[in-house]
């Protein structure tokens, strides 16, 4: 995935960035192909953006207004309506099988470990990327496919609310990076002290 910034007053630039890519690649063994490539613009919000004029397309690439990035559906108004709407059609035909495993008399714990293990996990799937983009209409659509799935007895009724379950995973995934980052610096906190004692001085370094 290829990042290029622009604005009007430089909006010929990305042309150039492209050559630029082009010619690398040549020089590399390598092509780009433009057939499968495809152009993003995202967009101010408000007035500004609808009144702004994008650039022509750029030559055999296709502009569109979302794209799906690892899984993650973005499109060029910065929200996640888009992916929320793609997350909910992919889970629902998820539902089909949960009352199949229902009607065969698959136990209710089962059947939560099940949606545990299969919608909740591709709900929150990469949250912290997308979450802080939901507007309050897609929250409430989400509370309301959780809803769903208690009254139909394929999840735990104390299922707290998306918002928090997306909080908790937010505090789960930095607490993942500030125990890696402490890690680190007892890691390098080490390898300071062993290199001093060896040069034969007594004092310790703190930083």
């Amino acid at each position: 995935m290829i990042h290029i910034s622009w604005s009007r007053h430089n909006s010929t630039s990305r042309l150039d960035e492209i050559a630029h890519i082009e010619r690398w690649g040549t020089e590399n063994n390598l092509k780009l192909n433009c057939t499968k490539s495809k152009e993003i613009i995202f967009k101010a919000r408000g007035v500004r953006g609808k009144s702004a004029q994008p650039p022509a397309t750029c030559l055999n690439i296709e502009r569109v207004s979302s794209l799906s990035v690892l899984g993650v559906t973005v499109n060029d108004r910065r929200s996640a309506s888009d992916h929320v709407s793609n997350l909910l059609e992919s889970c629902s035909r998820l539902l089909y099988a949960f009352c199949v495993l229902h009607i065969h008399g698959l136990p209710s714990v089962s059947l939560q470990d099940v949606f545990r293990t299969t919608i909740l996990a591709k709900i929150q799937y990469c949250s912290p990327a997308w979450f802080g983009y939901c507007s309050a209409a897609d929250r409430a659509r989400l509370d309301g496919f959780l809803k769903r799935c208690k009254r139909r007895g394929f999840c735990e009724k104390e299922l707290p609310s998306v918002t928090q379950i997306f909080d908790d995973a937010d505090n789960i995934f930095f607490a993942g990076i500030l125990k890696t980052i402490n890690k680190f610096c007892r890691h390098s906190y080490l390898i300071v002290l062993f290199y001093n004692i060896n040069l034969g001085n007594a004092h310790i370094i703190t930083s």
